[in-house]
C-alpha cells in the first residue's frame, strides 16, 4: 500500500514546492491538491461538512499551476488533483493543461475528478446542479479524445467540436490515470465505464472491505476485473488500525491531510506521518 497526502495549497500555507520536496524526501508516494475556482459570497449551498466553510476553501491555488511548481521541485512524486471539479472547466483548455503537466513532469500526473457540491459556484460557470454529473462524464470523454487522437473530434450533449489538433500529448500511455471521487454505486459505475481508479473518502460512507466488495461486484457486472482499477482513500485517518484495515482490504493508496499551515507545523506533522507508515 502506498502513502500519499492531499492538500489545499494557499498563499499563507507552506510553499507547495517545499511541501512536495519534503514529501519526496520522506518517502511519500504522492501529493494531491484540492480546488475551488472561487466561492460565491451568497453561501446558499450549505457546506457538506457542516458549520462554516473553512477558510482554505476560499484561497486554493489553481491546481495545475500549483502542481507544476511541485513537479519542478521533485523527481518521483506522483502529482494529482484531488479533486478537480471538472464541470467547471473548459475541456479543450483542460486537456492541454493536463497533458502539458504530465509531459513536463515525466508522466507523473493523475486526474481525480468530481462533479462538485456548491450549486452557485457551478452556476457561475454555466453548469446546472442537476446535470453536473452528465456534464462531467461528457467532458472527460472529450478530454480523452483530445489526449489520444491526432485529429480529435467529439460530439456530445454538452461538448461538441469538429476535428482539431491538440498538442502536446501526455507522457503516459494511453493517458494519465482518471480517478472518480465519491462513494456510491453510481460512482463505481463511472469508474468501471470511464475511469482507471476510484477515489473514495474515508468515513461513514466508506468501509474498506465493503467498498472493495462493491467494486468487485460492479466491475464483474461490466465484464471487468477489480484489479484493473486502483483505489486511493482520500482523508485516510492517521491511525495504525485503520491503515491496517485498508491494507488488508487491498487498498492501493491512502492519502493523509496536510493542513494549510506554515512550514514548521507542516514539516513536524510530516515527520509524525512518516513514523506512522514505517
Amino acid at each position: 500500500m502506498k502513502f500519499g497526502t492531499f492538500h489545499f495549497p494557499t498563499h499563507y500555507g507552506i510553499d507547495i514546492a517545499e511541501l512536495a520536496k519534503a514529501l519526496e524526501d520522506r518517502g511519500f508516494e504522492s501529493l494531491f491538491v484540492c480546488e475551488h475556482t472561487h466561492i460565491p459570497v451568497s453561501r446558499r449551498t450549505p457546506f457538506p461538512g457542516g458549520g462554516d466553510l473553512p477558510d482554505r476553501y476560499y484561497h486554493t491555488y489553481d491546481p495545475f499551476v500549483g502542481l507544476s511548481f511541485a513537479a519542478a521541485a521533485t523527481e518521483t512524486l506522483r502529482l494529482g488533483t484531488g479533486i478537480c471539479l471538472l464541470p467547471q472547466h473548459d475541456p479543450i483548455v483542460t486537456a492541454k493543461a493536463t497533458a502539458t503537466l504530465d509531459l513536463l513532469s515525466g508522466g507523473r500526473f493523475e486526474f481525480a475528478l468530481g462533479a462538485g457540491w456548491n450549486a452557485e459556484e457551478m452556476e457561475n460557470h454555466g453548469v446546472e446542479y442537476h446535470t453536473r454529473f452528465k456534464v462531467m462524464e461528457d467532458k472527460i470523454k472529450a478530454i480523452k479524445a483530445l489526449w489520444t487522437e491526432e485529429h480529435a473530434q467529439y460530439h456530445g450533449p454538452f461538448v461538441d467540436f469538429d476535428p482539431v489538433i491538440s498538442s502536446p500529448k501526455p507522457a503516459q500511455s494511453p493517458h494519465p490515470p482518471v480517478l472518480f471521487g465519491g462513494e456510491t454505486d453510481h460512482t463505481l459505475k463511472r469508474v468501471v465505464q470511464l475511469g482507471d481508479g476510484w477515489f473514495p473518502r474515508a468515513g461513514p460512507k466508506f468501509e474498506p472491505a465493503e467498498g472493495m466488495a462493491r467494486l468487485k461486484r460492479i466491475a464483474e457486472e461490466h465484464d471487468r476485473k477489480p484489479s484493473d482499477f486502483t483505489v486511493s482513500v482520500f482523508r485516510a485517518p492517521p491511525d495504525a488500525a485503520a491503515l491496517e484495515s485498508c491494507r488488508e482490504a487491498g487498498i492501493d493508496r491512502v492519502l493523509f491531510d496536510v493542513p494549510d499551515e506554515g512550514r514548521d507545523a507542516v514539516l513536524e506533522l510530516l515527520d509524525k506521518y512518516a513514523k506512522l507508515i514505517e
